[in-house]
């Protein structure tokens, strides 16, 4: 008997989409939107990711919900460490993004 697995249905089209959309706001914002684009960029293909047991069913969706007072509370606190540290903190905010968006994920069943 195999194990559950995953599979992620974000297709590229999505994608584009998401990247232009983003390409836009970092321009009207003046790059701001910048730190709070690894939320959404993440969160997308996670959110269209569900589990499927041994036969390719599946039984869960996985979903990911954060605030969005929660995402800018936290982005304005990397912010402020990418200024100081002349834009290497950016480098660190992204696994950090990813370790609050793994902490949130939940398994909704089908």
């Amino acid at each position: 008997m195999l194990g559950n697995r995953f599979s992620c249905e974000f297709t590229v089209g999505e994608a584009i989409g998401q990247l232009l959309i983003w390409i836009v706001l970092s321009i009207v914002t003046l790059g701001l939107a910048l730190f709070v684009l690894p939320y959404y960029f993440i969160k997308a293909p996670m959110n269209r990711t569900y589990v499927l047991d041994g036969e390719g069913a599946r039984i869960a969706r996985v979903s990911v919900e954060v605030a969005f007072f929660d995402i800018l509370g936290h982005a304005l606190v990397w912010l402020l460490l990418t200024i100081v540290t002349f834009g290497l903190a950016y480098l660190v905010y992204w696994p950090a993004v990813i370790k609050r968006l793994l902490n949130a994920v939940e398994l909704k069943p089908l």
